[in-house]
């Protein structure tokens, strides 16, 4: 039910079944987007555990719609059955696809709410750091970058956020992290340095409890 507070999709949206390398997914495109490469991978939210392609068609497709370009929504691997760092795998194995494909790194944008957001910033410090062309820019909505759960936020804005709880983030935390360590930048990217990081952008409510877990990326873009 969380997921169905999205809008509904614009029927101005088509939507059809992708394949990037091993990861399949779904691309939804505007009837009018132009044939010029550029792209919108985008990630999910559902804590690590939940959400796929299908439960976020609203968003995504009001993104494509907003955007006039193509969104494609990978059905990346979720936990328990999968944990550490095999969603950010997936990821950048979509992304290397794409670039396989033909298409311009510095056209394709990286984006994705909750968990998705801060899969997005892992993704894009998986890109740099293999030394591949780095994309056109990468935007989170309302992350969850900080699987540690040290935001004050988690507890200061506790009685105003309805969507979301510490014990919800921590139940998913435990699932997705299984051993590893929380504190790990492809885990939690608010720990990452974001050197030579393309542009970044980066909303989140004053309320909610992942806002200072927005704030930390925020941070880490400063420094760099």
């Amino acid at each position: 039910g969380l997921f169905q507070r999205f809008a509904a999709m614009p029927d101005t949206i088509a939507v059809t079944a992708g394949q990037m390398g091993p990861i399949g997914g779904e691309w939804l495109r505007p009837a009018d987007a132009p044939n010029d490469g550029r792209a919108i991978l985008y990630f999910h939210g559902g804590g690590g555990i939940a959400g796929s392609p299908q439960s976020h068609r609203g968003l995504a497709g009001r993104l494509a719609a907003a955007s006039g370009i193509g969104v494609f929504v990978p059905a990346y691997r979720l936990a328990p059955e999968c944990w550490g760092p095999a969603a950010g795998r997936d990821g950048i194995d979509v992304y290397r696809a794409l670039i396989a494909k033909g298409r311009d790194g510095a056209k394709v944008a990286l984006a994705g709410d909750e968990i998705g957001g801060g899969l997005a910033f892992a993704v894009t410090l998986a890109i740099r750091n293999a030394g591949l062309e780095m994309p056109a820019c990468v935007a989170a909505l309302s992350p969850w970058a900080d699987l540690s759960l040290s935001g004050l936020s988690i507890l200061s804005n506790a009685a105003a956020d309805r969507t979301l709880d510490w014990e919800t983030l921590f139940l998913c935390a435990r699932h997705v992290l299984r051993k590893s360590n929380p504190g790990d930048a492809y885990a939690s990217p608010a720990y990452a340095s974001f050197k030579d990081f393309p542009p970044v952008m980066v909303h989140a409510g004053a309320r909610e409890i992942l806002r200072d877990d927005a704030s930390k990326l925020g941070d880490r873009a400063a420094e760099a």
